[in-house]
């Protein structure tokens, strides 16, 4: 508990009065208490840049209503490079399937080259479940990565893939 509550048990129990400021402090020295931002959380280790360009591409769709009401709501597929940050690939979809990430892939890979590596979320065009897959657990957009040695690595939150989320 706090310097506050102790502040009032001694008090109470011992009749031994001390400003909570005080106890505080020598709750403190003694290893008791930290202050606010000692107990704060710390943030998510820093995944650091990929050295080279083209190296790791991360990618996401946000869908939105971008056109307002002149159109209907749509994706906007974003890859990003990790090195420079650079936005090398926008594209507005239909939807954020499987067929919409192989289409802008593709565009992606002619216009700029095939990246060693892919880093997105956990969409289900990148991650397939194994327990309930029948077969090697990957899915079509997987595959044909695979097929053209381009990893994929999906991250386990939306902090990890800060880039591409602050485009979107």
């Amino acid at each position: 508990f706090g310097p506050t509550l102790a502040r009032e048990y001694l008090a109470e129990r011992h009749g031994i009065r001390v400003s909570c400021e005080t106890l505080r402090q020598m709750m403190m020295v003694a290893g008791l208490w930290k202050d606010r931002e000692a107990r704060r959380p710390r943030p998510y280790q820093p995944r650091y840049r990929r050295d080279c360009r083209g190296e790791l591409i991360q990618v996401d769709g946000s869908k939105h209503w971008w056109f307002e009401d002149r159109g209907p709501q749509c994706t906007l597929l974003v890859y990003i490079d990790d090195a420079t940050s650079e936005l090398m690939h926008l594209e507005m979809v239909e939807s954020e399937s499987t067929f919409s990430y192989m289409r802008a892939t593709r565009t992606y890979i002619e216009r700029h080259g095939k990246p060693v590596a892919l880093y997105s979320d956990k969409h289900s065009a990148f991650r397939n479940n194994t327990a309930s897959a029948n077969g090697d657990g990957m899915t079509h957009l997987g595959r044909a990565l695979h097929a053209l040695n381009i990893e994929i690595i999906c991250a386990n939150s939306p902090q990890a893939k800060g880039r591409v989320e602050r485009a979107n």
